[in-house]
């Protein structure tokens, strides 16, 4: 197994001195004192707990890089020469295009969209606030859900509270709800995510009475840390304000050694922290009450990379409470805020959580309980993991979340925008050999130029590059489906992939490669 180095690495922008490395420590085998750099250490020493984030923060996605014993790599996809699922078995009918890509989820309320994936929790990050133009509006010409996550009313420098606490003004929030809606067409939603904060605040009852916010998600972690949410504030004004509102800002900015540090220079960023959730049945249930009785129409749960006691919980009770959506992220997740060593070292990899919970979902089908609807979650980025996710997770799992895949076409878009501004030194070549404008830049512009007429014009360009990523993972969707076919989402099964080792056999419960239709080869054999 190729394990990462502990003690340097880009996301870290440090690295190791020596050739040689001890593998567990990730410190140098020969460490010369008088040494000037450049591993994780040697930073530490000046910068503490800097070192604990990707950097630059705030400006850069990242993911963990473990290489764990087995991933979904280790799974391969079915293609057959028999038979048709969803279509009938003509050379001239059951071409890939004709695949359908929708799916849906929800309880009754049901939730349609073009393509089985959606984006991860877009919240209070200088990531998701700079782009988010972008990314609502290119979820939204997708036909895809939009996750808005948690903190959002928190820290918008505008918000209004009343003397309880409860937000009665929040213009980033009325902003996010907006630009999703600018452009939606009844495919896809948009979720507001909560956590222990953003329900002392009153952000359910600001969205759903102010803004008609139809589905709020109710939020337990995350596949990247099992801490609550963190941003840095670059004034100290900011950071004060924050805990003012009740957060968890470190180094206290109230504290006069850590004003003094910062007016200095060393000091240069304050940590902005949510608490910890704690769960239990009870709890829940009212709050999923609450929630419907304030006009909720939809209700999910987001879930973390927990152990399988948590993760038979979150089963269990989405189940009793007829939760809409129940969203499972395993590790390592994360898009660059994130500790990085937590990142990399914490919670149940993604194929082991989700090969636990479909054992779950099967285990309470089984007994006669509903199921809810599944989706997964966790370093997906193309459509053969988006095949294999809801292989691996038939018949209960019901699309794929995304976070950096659908964030990077977005800032990628976004950013050729600018460069066609002539900033930042203009059009880069690995752009300009497609052409010197938007249109011939971007081969679906056409495409929403024909379908949205003279409104494509205010179509911002990481929209534009949003559409186009879920547009060829829907085209590679369709022809992996026809290879192994499958003409809906709904006719994928488990059978559809196989194991390539006998340890990815056993996690998962898929059959080994030298075992899968072996009783049928050995009947048409002995016939």
């Amino acid at each position: 197994m190729n394990l990462q180095k502990p003690n340097a690495n880009d996301a870290l922008q440090t690295k190791n001195r020596s050739r040689n490395i001890a593998p567990q420590s990730g410190i140098c085998s020969r460490c010369i004192d008088g040494c000037k750099g450049n591993c994780d250490l040697f930073h530490a020493t000046f910068r503490g707990r800097e070192l604990l984030y990707p950097e630059p923060f705030g400006s850069v996605t990242a993911g963990a890089d473990k290489d764990y014993p087995v991933d979904y790599s280790h799974l391969n996809i079915m293609g057959y020469a028999l038979g048709a699922k969803g279509i009938a078995p003509d050379p001239d009918k059951a071409t890939f295009p004709a695949v359908n890509t929708e799916t849906q989820y929800g309880v009754t309320d049901k939730v349609k969209m073009k393509v089985p994936i959606f984006t991860g929790a877009l919240g209070s990050t200088d990531i998701a606030r700079k782009n988010w133009e972008h990314f609502a509006i290119g979820a939204a010409i997708s036909g895809i859900t939009l996750v808005c996550g948690e903190n959002v009313c928190g820290i918008d420098p505008a918000l209004e509270l009343d003397n309880n606490g409860r937000v009665t003004k929040s213009p980033e929030m009325d902003r996010r709800v907006t630009e999703y809606r600018r452009f939606h067409e009844g495919y896809g939603d948009i979720l507001v995510q909560m956590n222990v904060e953003d329900t002392r605040n009153g952000v359910a009852e600001y969205v759903i009475d102010k803004l008609g916010v139809e589905t709020i998600e109710l939020k337990w972690g995350q596949g990247a840390k099992c801490i609550g949410g963190e941003i840095k504030v670059n004034s100290l004004k900011r950071a004060i304000e924050l805990k003012k509102r009740g957060y968890i800002v470190t180094p206290d900015p109230e504290m006069p050694a850590h004003q003094a540090s910062f007016k200095a220079g060393p000091l240069k960023q304050f940590e902005r922290h949510s608490r910890l959730g704690f769960i239990d049945q009870e709890g829940f249930m009212k709050e999923v009450d609450r929630l419907r009785q304030l006009g909720a129409r939809r209700i999910t749960l987001k879930t973390g990379a927990y152990p399988m006691r948590e993760l038979a919980m979150a089963i269990k009770w989405s189940s009793e409470a007829k939760i809409d959506l129940l969203t499972i992220d395993g590790a390592p997740g994360g898009t660059g805020m994130s500790p990085w060593r937590m990142m990399t070292e914490w919670g149940i990899p993604a194929i082991y959580l989700h090969a636990m919970a479909f054992e779950l979902c099967e285990r309470l089908d089984k007994r006669g309980l509903p199921v809810p609807d599944i989706a997964f979650a966790g370093g997906f980025s193309s459509e053969d993991h988006v095949f294999k996710a809801l292989a691996l997770g038939a018949p209960y799992c019901k699309a794929v979340c995304m976070g950096r895949a659908l964030m990077i076409p977005g800032m990628v878009g976004k950013n050729a925008e600018r460069w066609l501004r002539n900033e930042d030194g203009g059009l880069p070549s690995t752009v300009s050999r497609y052409g010197t404008t938007k249109e011939e830049i971007f081969m679906n512009y056409e495409v929403l130029k024909e379908k949205y007429g003279d409104a494509a014009k205010d179509l911002p360009l990481g929209a534009i590059g949003i559409f186009s990523a879920v547009d060829k993972i829907k085209v590679g969707l369709q022809q992996i489906m026809a290879g192994s076919r499958n003409w809906a989402v709904p006719h994928i099964s488990r059978k559809d992939i196989f194991a390539l080792t006998e340890e990815c056999a056993k996690i998962t419960n898929i059959a080994y490669v030298m075992d899968a239709y072996r009783n049928e080869a050995m009947q048409i054999i002995d016939a």
